[in-house]
């Protein structure tokens, strides 16, 4: 199984039947059956290059990308989906959701909540190899985050391939407000806990995101610069969940607390007949 997208899309067919399904979902809000079976078993090429068309329509749209997202941190989590690698996704300006705003219930499919830790970017990071120094002396600051994560695909029915091609399964992105520089921090040893109604939903540390929240932030500035697109300065990059992803509901209001960074918060808007059908 290839591990690491090539810089070649894949112009086939199958990559652009496979974007259209998870786009009308998307439009419709009915989630629609997995892509693997439009798609080479286990060809994650193909399945980056169905997420490059789709964040490519929406560019066009006039959407923006404002970073990446990280997801597949925990290797219990890639060990279920067969892969030994991480993957990414684009974040995009129209998925920022304000700290403790209310996101419309039905705005993501299948919601699901992850608490993480966000760094923005200073400096540009275009090395062929980057080390943990490297993303310290290019990052800005770092803020607490929510990730609802979100998929297109029918009962979360989802291999590799599948979350992939759906952008990692991203939905929306909740930032903190606090800015926090990285010499106050020790992002390894830093305790999450995901709270609903004072009730731990998620507990976590920074260790559980491929050891530090650093490291995954250099394999993805490593990956990007091998696609000829590197992270720049002004990107946020979600490193990846510090715990178990968190059930939602419609009405629940998430808080992340992490050590050192403070809280953020993820509210979510009632039911309604249109929401209830997503």
């Amino acid at each position: 199984m290839t591990t690491t997208p090539r810089t070649t899309p894949h112009a086939t067919e199958a990559v652009t039947a496979a974007a259209d399904r998870l786009d009308r979902a998307r439009r419709t809000g009915v989630p629609c059956a997995p892509v693997r079976d439009l798609l080479p078993p286990g060809d994650l090429d193909a399945a980056y290059a169905v997420q490059a068309l789709l964040t490519g329509r929406g560019l066009a749209g006039g959407r923006r990308i404002t970073g990446w997202k990280i997801g597949l941190t925990s290797p219990a989590v890639q060990r279920q989906l067969g892969v030994t690698t991480p993957d990414f996704g684009a974040l995009l300006d129209d998925t920022a959701v304000p700290d403790g705003a209310e996101l419309p219930w039905g705005e993501v499919l299948q919601p699901k909540a992850e608490a993480e830790v966000a760094l923005v970017l200073e400096h540009d990071l275009g090395h062929e190899r980057h080390t943990v120094a490297d993303v310290i002396r290019a990052t800005a600051f770092a803020l607490p985050a929510v990730e609802i994560v979100g998929s297109r695909v029918r009962d979360w029915d989802i291999t590799a391939v599948d979350t992939v091609a759906d952008n990692a399964s991203s939905g929306a992105y909740v930032l903190g407000t606090r800015p926090v520089l990285l010499r106050d921090l020790d992002l390894r040893t830093a305790g999450m806990v995901l709270e609903r109604g004072g009730e731990p939903v998620s507990t976590g540390a920074g260790v559980a995101c491929l050891g530090n929240p650093l490291h995954a932030a250099v394999w993805l500035a490593d990956t990007l610069v091998r696609l000829g697109r590197p992270l720049r300065a002004g990107d946020t990059v979600l490193t990846g969940a510090l715990g178990p992803m968190a059930e939602v509901a419609p009405g629940d209001v998430l808080e992340a607390r992490i050590d050192g960074l403070g809280s953020v918060r993820a509210a979510f808007g009632p039911a309604t007949p249109e929401g209830d059908a997503r």
